[in-house]
């Protein structure tokens, strides 16, 4: 598994960051290193790590400063912070806004490569799942106004009679509109497209 993962290290302090990475890289894990947050921000490479491991105390863009961006820009980007000068308050702070986890220098080896592990495995369902809602997202623009109100209407439990008393529409013509439903979500069943309703209403909420 580690073999595969690709990480940042983000650290204004040289010595610190060639220690980092190459504590990870005896996980066998690839590393891409990186003396500021504003560098990885610039670098292509962002969009191929599976995690960034920064330290929070840096100039310019600091590590949160870099988290708060990473959540507009990469929100599925998973962040552990190894810093040599953390407290409580920044910890809580931290963990409030999604870092996987603070370690304090030095950190031992388990202790990095084991949040590292999760900090990955957390990015790659987050790649998944935005890949999914992606293409629920384009199956739902394909549904004509009435076609969403069905979608809503018989998905939050409504029958094809009370969908209709509901919209002033026959029972026959609900039947109509719901088939087509299912064919533009390519749903198999109607407990399928209630699970559809629920990821794409609770991306709406985020």
């Amino acid at each position: 598994m580690f073999s595969s993962m690709k990480v940042a290290v983000v650290d204004d302090d040289k010595s610190a960051r060639i220690s980092l990475a190459r504590l990870i890289r005896t996980g066998g894990i690839q590393v891409e290193d990186f003396s500021s947050a504003y560098e990885f921000l610039q670098d292509p490479v962002r969009e191929q790590v599976d995690c960034a491991v920064s330290d929070v105390r840096m100039p310019g863009i600091d590590g949160f400063a870099l988290q708060e961006t990473l959540a507009q820009t990469l929100p599925h980007l998973s962040l552990v912070f190894v810093t040599g000068k953390g407290d409580i308050p920044m910890s809580v702070r931290a963990m409030k806004h999604g870092a996987i986890d603070f370690l304090e220098k030095p950190v031992k080896v388990g202790a990095l490569l084991d949040a590292i592990g999760r900090a990955v495995e957390r990015t790659r369902n987050q790649r998944i799942l935005r890949a999914k809602l992606g293409d629920l997202q384009r199956r739902w623009d394909l549904l004509t106004a009435r076609e969403r109100q069905v979608f809503q209407l018989i998905t939050s439990g409504l029958l094809n009679k009370q969908a209709g008393a509901e919209l002033g529409a026959s029972e026959k013509t609900i039947k109509v509109h719901r088939a087509r439903v299912m064919s533009k979500m390519k749903a198999e069943s109607l407990a399928e497209l209630v699970r559809m309703a629920e990821l794409l209403q609770f991306h709406a909420a985020k």
